[in-house]
């Protein structure tokens, strides 16, 4: 699954913004939110198979944290993407004010 795919989940998104601080178990990140723990491990199955967190064992803990090197990957899609998007909304209302002022102008010109 592609890291925008996993996050499209808003448990998914708060649990990487849990991990992204300080590496946690499944045990404490399960007593952060009213589901299972098996339900909170399928969670990290799915952020781990994104490349969005790391898995480290301690005894028979699984700790879990975010990795950064990742997030910085997708913010730098997403950082394009935006920057695309504003550009194209930009050009969009500047076209938008000039017809305006266009238009307005026209009026003014047959009184």
């Amino acid at each position: 699954m592609d890291a925008f795919a996993a996050l499209g989940e808003p448990r998914r998104r708060e649990i990487l913004r849990l991990v992204s601080s300080k590496e946690l178990s499944v045990g404490e990140i399960a007593r952060r939110f009213d589901v299972t723990r098996p339900a909170i491990s399928q969670h990290l199955r799915v952020l781990k198979e994104a490349g969005l967190v790391t898995e480290r064992r301690e005894g028979t803990k699984r700790l879990y944290r975010s990795r950064p090197e990742s997030i910085a990957q997708l913010w730098a899609s997403l950082e394009v993407f935006w920057s695309e998007s504003l550009r194209t909304l930009k050009a969009a209302a500047e076209h938008e004010e000039q017809q305006r002022r266009s238009r307005h102008g026209r009026r003014h010109e047959s009184h």
